[in-house]
């Protein structure tokens, strides 16, 4: 009688509130450092995980991924390895990072944008900056280009190309913690984690792209 395979456990989480998600920047793959509220986020993803165990723990090169899975590893000794791997770094949004969000909607008023080519950067606005785009654009035309999959701002990537990425990145993984038998904690970010679950769960576009990535939620998955 064959033994059935005990799976390996995934603990993915956002790195938690920074400077340019409080002020309402396009972050990007800028560097911004976690705000006050952005550590306690971490420190709750740390209580989280207490009782989890995990000897793998994956970040990307950006400081506020390294600074959310520090408290994380407080209290884990079991944790031996850590790997960098930017294929779960954020999305770029190419010539946007930086702005406000409200520039850039002004900017849509203005007509400066083509947001055929900006694309997806209006799903990072608050609710009352994207009822603004729809009112200057028009409903139709808003969840058009809202829901643009394969659309990148200049210099950026669209989300098809980020979950290109992701999708190697996952591939790999599950490679790797079935050949090592182990658990993995992965600290990354909102755009490479709405991929992630997309992938994982195998959930439509339509969904994906109104998907809110909390800072101090753990997602969690079996391989």
């Amino acid at each position: 009688m064959f033994r059935k395979r005990k799976k390996c456990k995934i603990y993915l989480f956002r790195h938690g509130q920074t400077t340019f998600n409080r002020d309402g920047r396009f972050t990007g793959q800028k560097e911004a450092r976690l705000t006050a509220e952005g550590r306690k986020h971490a420190e709750k993803i740390a209580r989280n995980l207490k009782d989890k165990k995990f000897g793998v723990a994956i970040r990307t090169r950006l400081s506020r991924s390294k600074a959310t899975l520090k408290p994380v590893l407080k209290f884990h000794s079991e944790c031996k390895i850590i790997l960098e791997d930017d294929r779960m770094i954020e999305r770029s949004y190419g010539e946007l990072e930086g702005m406000t969000h409200e520039q850039f909607v002004d900017r849509i008023g203005e007509q400066s944008y083509d947001l055929r080519v900006q694309g997806d950067a209006i799903e990072n606005l608050a609710p009352k900056l994207r009822d603004k785009v729809e009112e200057f654009l028009g409903k139709e035309e808003y969840k058009a280009i809202h829901r643009g999959y394969k659309v990148a701002a200049p210099g950026g990537e669209s989300f098809a190309d980020v979950e290109k990425r992701v999708k190697s990145f996952i591939k790999d993984l599950k490679k790797f913690m079935r050949k090592n038998k182990v658990n993995v904690a992965i600290s990354a970010h909102g755009n490479s984690i709405r991929l992630f679950r997309k992938i994982m769960e195998r959930a439509p576009k339509k969904s994906v792209v109104n998907w809110f990535i909390p800072y101090d939620k753990v997602f969690e998955y079996s391989v």
